[in-house]
């Protein structure tokens, strides 16, 4: 007689107690939960009920909003490269080598994200100003003025926005296997080679996602921008700063560049989130 094999527990009912299980919502969470995301989706949703559909691309073929568009792109991205360029080895020292008082380096770099950007543009004046502690010696050894000009917008959006990249590469850094490095130190590599040809790539998702968020922060960039460069057409003024000075004198003119903004951040965020998520 063939011996009977016993079937593994819950394997026979199993899908119907997965199901039962599945239908359990626990309320307490859903709840609270589906006011959060209509708390987050509805006020987006309102710029497209009220946007004015009719007349959206005679606005946007604006001389002004096409100004804006092209002023906020283009620094948003010089800002990024910038933070790639300064935040990236930043964030290799703060996960990598261990120095005294590394902790309260790692609180000054996150210090903008919690401090409110328009504080962050006075700082910036009292310390880049013509009268600050460094625009002074620049203007006059140098004769390179940065508040109010084009420069000032991206020092003000990488002043905002290098703490995302930096958080999300130590992130990656910390997570990574440094078995990897320390085999390729002895094969005899140098430590530049080591993090081109093996630490950069293994946190090259990281990187993105910093670069990505931190374009993003950039680009609605508002309080530093305008305290510390103003808002001159063509100069200075960016899609945030048009926005404000649009909801003042022309409310469906700000809505339309509002919509401008919402869908350049989507399609960015939406496009690369597959590759943050599905990057080993």
């Amino acid at each position: 007689m063939a011996a009977t094999v016993p079937e593994p527990a819950g394997s026979r009912d199993g899908p119907a107690v997965r199901r039962e299980s599945s239908g359990r919502l626990p309320w307490i969470l859903v709840v609270p939960a589906v006011l959060g995301l209509v708390f987050l989706v509805l006020p987006l949703a309102g710029l497209l009920v009220r946007a004015p559909w009719s007349t959206l691309v005679q606005r946007l073929a604006e001389p002004h909003v096409l100004e804006a568009l092209r002023l906020s792109l283009v620094c948003a991205t010089v800002a990024t490269a910038v933070c790639l360029l300064l935040g990236v080895p930043l964030a290799w020292l703060l996960a990598r080598v261990s120095f005294p008082g590394r902790r309260l380096v790692r609180a000054l770099v996150t210090v903008p994200l919690v401090l409110p950007p328009v504080v962050g543009g006075v700082a910036l004046l009292l310390v880049l100003g013509r009268r600050g502690i460094v625009g002074q010696w620049l203007e006059a050894s140098f004769g390179i003025t940065l508040p109010f000009t084009t420069a000032g917008v991206i020092i003000a959006e990488a002043f905002v926005a290098m703490p995302f990249l930096v958080i999300s590469v130590e992130g990656a850094l910390r997570g990574a296997d440094r078995r990897f490095e320390e085999a390729a130190a002895t094969l005899g590599a140098s430590r530049w080679t080591v993090f081109r040809r093996v630490t950069l790539p293994m946190v090259m998702p990281g990187v993105v996602a910093g670069a990505v968020l931190c374009w993003a922060r950039a680009l609605g960039e508002f309080g530093a921008t305008i305290t510390f460069a103003g808002n001159f057409p063509g100069t200075t003024r960016t899609m945030p700063l048009a926005v404000y000075l649009a909801l003042e004198t022309e409310p469906e003119a700000a809505i339309v560049l509002s919509l401008v903004l919402l869908a350049v951040s989507v399609i960015i965020l939406a496009s690369l989130r597959d590759r943050w998520v599905s990057a080993p």
